[in-house]
């Protein structure tokens, strides 16, 4: 799900707290991406901008779009299952299979 909506082998999400999360002019538009998430997007550019899950108050903002991505850093893999074989995240960083079915 996450390749297909960022178009990359995988999505560099950062969890933020919705009450943290302030968007400046136009709101994001917003699509239902699965049963249990929505995504937003950048309605000018189509830019992916997040994943909210239905009962989570938090968001996965694409990391790429903030303006200092390079300030953080990974702290885990989440969805290794599908990680293509040509993936090299051997990084020791703890690993998780996604928890959600549909």
């Amino acid at each position: 799900m996450c390749r297909r909506a960022t178009g990359g082998p995988f999505a560099f999400l950062v969890r933020i707290e919705e009450g943290d999360l302030e968007w400046r002019g136009e709101p994001p538009a917003i699509y239902r991406s699965s049963p249990i998430a929505q995504r937003g997007f950048c309605p000018d550019c189509g830019s992916p901008l997040f994943l909210k899950y239905d009962d989570d108050g938090r968001f996965r903002v694409t990391g790429g779009t903030l303006d200092h991505p390079e300030t953080i850093a990974p702290a885990y893999h989440y969805g290794i299952e599908s990680r293509l074989p040509w993936m090299d995240c051997d990084n020791g960083l703890p690993e998780e299979k996604t928890r959600e079915s549909f």
